[in-house]
């Protein structure tokens, strides 16, 4: 175990899984690591007063100072952080929130949702637009020191710390309550009752297509050592217990990306920009609690339907009706961005790269693909993950790239 939450050095393993799973699991995480038996349901059905009364216990006691007056909340407009801020108004009634959504160029805009969402629970509602999503990645980079490329988060804290050293958060609601309906389905039809735990980790990799390429061995090159078997030695064992096959998902999901990319890499944007992370449903008393669930509280596979148990709890308060039915959360089109700006940044900086001059990547998988017009998106988000790692390498490893640099 690395005891930084970082990457000082290239490590083959880190990078082969950063562009493969997208996390590291060398790193430290922040949060408890769950074993098989952790999920093994030890309740009958979820108490929706626990989940309302430990959500609010933990606002208030993080909120527990008389002199905080305002608190910002990175709001969707989904099921996890509008909830979120209707605890928020319960737990403290007279503080001043400030929601905080994000508007990427040429992508969904799910801002009006959320604004209507602030409206009804009387926050004042801030739209940040970001034409080029990559244009401070040297900073984002700069600052959690790994490779990675969705950094939304960074520009939200950004935000945030102009407004208020607190910042809310519904992190861990899709890990913990099943918010990842679209893979569950596709993870149980391609399953038999007789799958053996390798098919099952093969099965849930392919749930995650858009990470990695039909062609990923040959994107490395041989300083890197990729290997699938490493790969299918991190994923087999959450699938190698007694707990039902959706079970086994929650299990790989939680000590997946929650662990070792969204929980680590949130946490060091805030500490740089000082602001306190206050995300109730990632305390030690939720986890545990959901972990415990049966997963027919959490999902209904006949009407493809999550986080049941969080949608309880908005009907109670009669907030469901402004969840849109679809969420996808912060989310950019990246096949947009690399029409606008991707496509001219990777030829800028990957096809004379530090990463392939020194055997990491292979530059003629680079030069096959780079200039393409017509690339599938999977092949869209490895190429800004060999951006990403480019920018890395340069920041700290030949370190002749400033932090402040910007890529117009």
């Amino acid at each position: 175990m690395s005891s930084e939450q970082g990457l000082s050095k290239v490590k083959p393993d880190s990078i082969t899984n950063i562009l493969t799973l997208r996390y590291d699991p060398s790193i430290k995480p922040n949060l408890p690591q769950k074993a098989w038996s952790d999920l093994k349901p030890s309740i009958q059905k979820p108490s929706i007063e626990f989940i309302e009364n430990t959500i609010q216990e933990t606002i208030k006691k993080q909120l527990s100072v008389s002199s905080v007056k305002k608190i910002c909340i990175a709001l969707s407009g989904g099921i996890d952080s509008t909830l979120i801020l209707t605890l928020i108004k319960k737990a403290v009634p007279d503080i001043q929130v400030h929601a905080i959504s994000v508007k990427f160029a040429n992508s969904i805009d799910e801002t009006e949702s959320a604004a209507r969402i602030a409206t009804e629970l009387g926050a004042d509602h801030h739209v940040i637009h970001i034409e080029n999503y990559l244009r401070e990645l040297p900073k984002a980079i700069s600052i959690i020191k790994l490779p990675f490329w969705d950094l939304h988060w960074y520009h939200v804290v950004k935000k945030s710390q102009s407004l208020s050293k607190y910042l809310a958060s519904g992190d861990g609601g899709d890990e913990l309550f099943g918010g990842y309906t679209f893979r569950y389905k596709k993870f149980l039809s391609l399953i038999g009752s007789n799958s053996t735990p390798l098919e099952k980790a093969k099965a849930y990799l392919s749930c995650h297509e858009r990470d990695r390429v039909p062609d990923q061995e040959k994107l490395f090159g041989k300083k890197s050592k990729f290997s699938w078997e490493l790969i299918y030695d991190t994923l087999v064992p959450y699938f190698d217990n007694p707990l039902s096959p959706i079970e086994q998902v929650f299990l790989a999901d939680y000590n997946g990306k929650l662990l070792y990319n969204f929980n680590p890499v949130n946490t060091k944007i805030l500490n740089h920009f000082g602001v306190e992370s206050i995300s109730p449903l990632l305390s030690e008393d939720m986890i545990s609690h959901a972990l415990s669930i049966p997963f027919q509280h959490k999902y209904d596979g006949t009407k493809d339907i999550g986080k049941m148990s969080l949608r309880k709890l908005l009907s109670k308060y009669n907030m469901e009706k402004l969840i849109q039915n679809e969420k996808l959360g912060f989310n950019v089109n990246t096949l947009n961005l690399w029409k606008s700006f991707g496509q001219s940044l990777c030829q800028e900086y990957l096809i004379d790269s530090e990463i392939t001059k020194n055997g990491w990547i292979n530059k003629e998988w680079i030069s096959k693909y780079i200039d393409r017009t017509d690339l599938d998106v999977k092949y869209v988000n490895k190429f800004l993950g060999l951006l990403a790692f480019e920018i890395w390498y340069r920041l700290f490893i030949t370190k002749d790239m400033s932090a402040n640099t910007t890529l117009n």
